[in-house]
């Protein structure tokens, strides 16, 4: 089981058409960018290959959509309708009749345990997701989106656009800030979005890029992308002055109070320095750094001296440096681990560095490892989460008979 849901059996029609069908058990070798709104759509999804929380998992993760990872040779035995045992992690041809379909499991963490929380989404469902879960909604203060994950949400395609003119980036930077206000009206009192930058890997880029030119590497997750490729790019630059510009005619003053940036896979203050000079931000534009090398583990405390307005701990990257196992390969999947001392003492150093600089940390936990962290972990100021599992610590706070899997 690559993400859980909040079901343990599941019935549906299998599609194998990679296109959109509302409600079906969606079946492909691999999840990839491409298949975004098949995805979407789905009910669960069923695959050959892929590690627990490569992009398109996270995001299925972040829906409640459950990933099932079966033998590449017994795919091709999966049509029609099938029922899914996800405790079991087996899958029945046909209807199970037998099978009931029931909620989540017994847990532990309450609302109060996620400090001020941070949900990690995809599009706008997931913040009406979050925020109506009552009450304790209000302990959400932030609402974390990828711009990659708000491009394909949106079906703007990024490299095409910032390899057109000047007419083509602006038009791209309005569309993102149209997306964000769009997001920002669904807010409560009190909370913001963050947009995390543009962090496109080649292998990626080249799944949703007709036009630009996309390079082949031989090792696309430790290549060009993040804060080395935003320092590359002049465009981008270009690009996120027209989101800011847009976003101030649309917010007003309200803009920098509810859109706040932040910096992908950056190693130190060094790139984190350089790169502010060259997105050339305003004096007053809030920029944080998103943690998930080991190098920017041990510089936490100098990035924080740095300048940056917050620390955001994303441990899933960090594990798989950390432990050199790919997360998105099954066959190490038993040597990635969220829970191992080295990842447990990395997170302690950015939570205690941060903490000592007077700058807002928060850790991302996966639904499963929460109780671990809370126990083992100096506090953050909160943990962020992907929606579907955040939403089940909000709402077993407000009813105990809704509990956490």
């Amino acid at each position: 089981m690559l993400t859980g849901g909040t079901q343990s059996v599941l019935r549906g029609t299998c599609n194998r058409t990679r296109r959109p069908l509302a409600g079906s058990i969606l079946v492909v070798p691999s999840l990839e960018a491409g298949l975004y709104d098949a995805i979407v759509a789905a009910r669960a999804v069923v695959c050959g290959m892929g590690g627990a929380t490569g992009h398109m998992q996270s995001l299925c993760r972040g829906r409640g959509i459950p990933v099932l990872r079966v033998d590449q040779a017994d795919l091709a035995d999966l049509v029609g309708e099938v029922t899914l045992h996800l405790e079991s992690e087996s899958i029945v041809i046909g209807s199970d009749a037998a099978a009931g379909e029931r909620g989540p499991s017994a847990g532990q963490p309450s609302p109060a345990d996620l400090g001020s929380a941070c949900a990690v989404i995809a599009d706008l469902q997931d913040i009406h997701t979050v925020n109506s879960c009552g009450p304790n909604a209000q302990r959400v203060d932030c609402f974390f989106i990828r711009e990659e994950f708000l491009c394909l949400a949106a079906g703007l395609r990024p490299l095409d656009a910032l390899a057109g003119g000047p007419a083509d980036i602006a038009a791209y930077g309005r569309a993102v800030a149209d997306r964000l206000c769009t997001l920002a009206q669904a807010l409560l009192p009190g909370q913001r979005l963050v947009l995390r930058l543009l962090d496109l890997r080649s292998d990626h880029a080249a799944g949703v890029t007709e036009l630009a030119p996309v390079a082949v590497e031989p090792n696309p997750e430790l290549g060009l992308h993040g804060a080395r490729w935003l320092l590359r790019s002049t465009t981008y630059r270009d690009a996120l002055h027209a989101v800011l510009g847009a976003l101030q005619e649309r917010l007003a003053d309200d803009a920098g109070r509810l859109v706040h940036l932040s910096v992908p896979f950056l190693n130190d203050e060094e790139e984190f320095t350089r790169l502010r000079a060259h997105l050339e931000l305003p004096v007053g534009v809030p920029l944080a750094a998103f943690i998930e090398t080991p190098a920017a583990v041990h510089a936490a405390t100098a990035i924080c001296a740095a300048g940056a307005s917050e620390l955001f701990l994303g441990t899933k990257d960090l594990v798989q440096f950390y432990l050199a196992a790919d997360r998105s390969n099954h066959l190490v999947a038993g040597s990635y681990r969220t829970r191992h001392p080295a990842v447990l003492d990395g997170v302690q150093r950015v939570v205690e560095s941060a903490r000592a600089a007077g700058t807002p940390v928060r850790v991302f936990a996966l639904g499963e490892d929460l109780a671990h962290y809370l126990e083992r972990l100096p506090a953050p100021d909160g943990y962020m989460m992907c929606t579907a599992e955040l939403r089940q610590v909000l709402l077993a706070g407000r009813n105990p008979s809704v509990a956490f899997g």
